[in-house]
C-alpha cells in the first residue's frame, strides 16, 4: 500500500469513528448523546469533504444520520432529495446547459470587447472584458463560464502578441478568474453556494429569501468589488499595455454570421425563466393589490423550482427542423453537476439535523457563544462571519463554506434580535462564491496558475487583496441593503 492510499484510509477510519462513535463518548456539558452523534457526523463528514471528495461522503452522511434516534430515514431522504433545492438546481443546470450550447455566450462577450468604447484604450478594453464576464456569469456556473472564456482569452493573447510572464497577460488571466467568482455570487441562478446558505435559513425559519431581494443586495457588492479590482490592477500592478495597439477586433468572430432560429428560441426561453424568478417579488413591492398582484403572488408561491421546470418543458416541446431545442438526455449527463447535487442533498439533511430542536445542537452552540457574542456590536459580528466565509472559501470548498458558516451563523444569532439573520445569510452565501485566491478554492484557479499566464504567488497575493476588499464592501454595503429589504 503506497503512502497516498495509507493516508486516505487513515482519514476514512478517523471519519468513521467520529461519525459512528461520538454517541458513546461522555457528552459535552449541555449536549445530549444524539447531539454528540450529530456533531460527530458533521466533523467526520467535514474531514472527508476537505480531504477526500464531496459526493460519496455526502451519501455516507445521510446513512449516518439514519442512526440518530430522533431522525427517521424516510424523513431524511425526503428532506434531502425531495426538497426544492436539489430539484431547483437540477432543472437550472439543464436550462443553462441549453443556453451554453448556443453562440450567444461568445456573442455577448464580443459585444463588449469589440465595441467602439472598448477601442478607446487598453483599460477601457479591460473594464469591458471584465464587465462581460460579470453579465454572463450572473446566469452561468463559474466553472462553465471560465471554460467558455478561456478560448476567447487565448485569442486575445494572440492578437495582443502577449507572452507568458507579461504583466498584461497576467492581469487578464487573474481578472477572468476573479470575475468568474464575483459573478457567481451576484445571483443564485445556476450558482450552488448562495442557494445552500438560503436553504439553511429556510429550513430553520420556514420563510424564503426571494431571489429579487438577494440580487438587489449582491449585485451592487459585485460591481463595487469588480471596480476596485480594476483599480488594484491599474495602480498596483500597472502593466505595460502598449501591445494593445496590436488588437484588431475583426479577428475575433463567431462561426455563424447571425444567431440561428433555434438559438433565438433558447435565449427567449431562458429570459422568460429568469423573469419568472425575479419579477414577481420585485413587482409586488410596487403593485400592492388587484388582479396583477394576485397573479404575481400566485406565481411567487409556486417556488424557485417551477420556472426552470417550465423552461425544460418549453425547450423540449419547441423544435427546429424537427428536432427539440433541448436534448434532455445529453443535458442530464453533461450539463448537471451531480456531485454538487449530491452534496446539496447531504448538506440539507445535515442542516435539518443540526437545527432539530429535539437534538439541541443549535441551542448548545448559542448558549456557549452567547456570553461572547451578546456583547459584540452587530456590525462586528456581521464582519466576523463574512470574514470567516471569505477566508474559508478561498482555502477550501465553496459548498463546505456555505454549509458550515451558515450553520454557525444561524446557531449564534438564534437569540440575538439585533441581527437581521436573513441579511447575514444572504451575504454569507454571496461571500462563499468569492473564491479566487488559491488552487483549492475553485478548479479555474488551479487551471489559471498552471497555464503559465499567471502563477500561484500572483493569484494568492492579489486574490487575497480582493478578498479583503470584498469583505469590507459586503459588510458596509451588502448587509445594510439586505437588512433594508428582508
Amino acid at each position: 500500500m503506497n503512502k497516498s492510499n495509507r493516508k486516505r484510509n487513515i482519514i476514512i477510519i478517523i471519519s468513521m469513528l467520529l461519525m459512528f462513535g461520538m454517541r458513546f463518548l461522555p457528552a459535552l456539558p449541555g449536549l445530549s448523546a444524539s447531539g454528540m452523534q450529530v456533531l460527530g457526523i458533521f466533523v467526520g463528514t467535514l474531514l472527508l469533504w476537505l480531504t477526500i471528495a464531496i459526493d460519496w461522503p455526502s451519501i455516507l452522511l445521510i446513512g449516518a444520520l439514519a442512526f440518530v434516534p430522533e431522525l427517521k430515514i424516510g424523513t431524511i431522504l425526503s428532506g434531502a432529495y425531495g426538497g426544492t433545492i436539489v430539484v431547483f438546481l437540477m432543472f437550472t443546470f439543464v436550462v443553462t446547459y441549453a443556453l451554453s450550447k448556443t453562440s450567444y455566450i461568445k456573442r455577448i462577450a464580443l459585444l463588449f470587447i469589440n465595441s467602439n468604447l472598448a477601442m478607446k484604450g487598453p483599460w477601457m478594453f479591460i473594464a469591458l472584458y471584465f464587465a462581460s464576464i460579470l453579465v454572463i456569469g450572473s446566469f452561468i456556473s463559474p466553472t462553465v463560464l471560465f471554460f467558455v472564456y478561456l478560448p476567447i482569452l487565448e485569442e486575445i493573447y494572440v492578437l495582443l502578441k502577449l507572452k507568458k510572464g507579461d504583466k498584461f497577460a497576467s492581469v487578464l488571466m487573474m481578472g477572468t478568474v476573479i470575475m468568474c467568482g464575483i459573478s457567481s455570487g451576484m445571483t443564485p441562478i445556476a450558482h450552488v453556494f448562495p442557494v445552500i446558505a438560503m436553504n439553511a435559513y429556510t429550513e430553520l425559519y420556514g420563510s424564503v429569501i426571494h431571489y429579487g431581494s438577494y440580487m438587489l443586495a449582491a449585485i451592487p457588492v459585485g460591481i463595487l468589488t469588480a471596480f476596485i479590482t480594476l483599480l488594484v490592477f491599474r495602480y498596483m500592478i500597472n502593466p505595460d499595455t502598449s501591445s494593445f495597439v496590436n488588437y484588431e477586433k475583426k479577428k475575433i468572430y463567431v462561426d455563424q454570421e447571425k444567431p440561428t432560429r433555434a438559438e433565438n428560441f433558447v435565449l427567449a426561453v431562458f429570459i422568460f425563466v429568469v423573469c419568472m424568478w425575479v419579477l414577481p417579488n420585485l413587482c409586488m413591492h410596487i403593485i400592492k393589490d388587484g388582479p396583477i398582484f394576485v397573479g404575481l403572488k400566485y406565481l411567487d408561491k409556486l417556488g424557485t423550482a417551477f420556472p426552470p421546470l417550465v423552461g425544460i418543458v418549453l425547450l423540449s416541446i419547441l423544435t427546429d427542423e424537427g428536432k427539440p431545442l433541448l436534448n434532455f438526455g445529453e443535458a442530464m449527463s453533461k450539463g448537471v453537476s451531480w456531485p454538487s447535487l449530491i452534496m446539496c442533498a447531504g448538506t440539507t439533511a445535515l442542516g435539518a439535523a443540526i437545527t432539530n430542536s429535539d437534538i439541541g445542537i443549535t441551542a448548545w452552540i448559542s448558549g456557549g457563544l452567547s456570553p461572547i457574542t451578546s456583547h459584540l456590536p452587530v456590525m462586528i459580528m456581521v464582519l466576523l462571519f463574512i470574514l470567516w466565509a471569505a477566508i474559508q472559501t478561498n482555502l477550501s470548498s465553496n459548498m463546505v463554506t456555505a454549509t458550515v458558516v451558515s450553520a454557525a451563523a444561524l446557531a449564534v444569532t438564534a437569540n440575538i434580535t439585533a441581527v437581521n439573520v436573513a441579511a447575514l445569510i444572504v451575504n454569507i452565501g454571496m461571500m462563499s462564491a468569492f473564491a479566487f485566491a488559491t488552487p483549492p478554492a475553485m478548479p479555474c484557479v488551479a487551471i489559471a496558475v498552471s497555464s503559465g499566464w499567471t502563477n500561484t504567488k500572483q493569484m494568492m497575493v492579489y486574490g487575497f487583496i480582493i478578498m479583503v476588499v470584498a469583505v469590507i464592501i459586503t459588510t458596509l454595503v451588502g448587509y445594510p441593503i439586505a437588512a433594508a429589504l428582508l
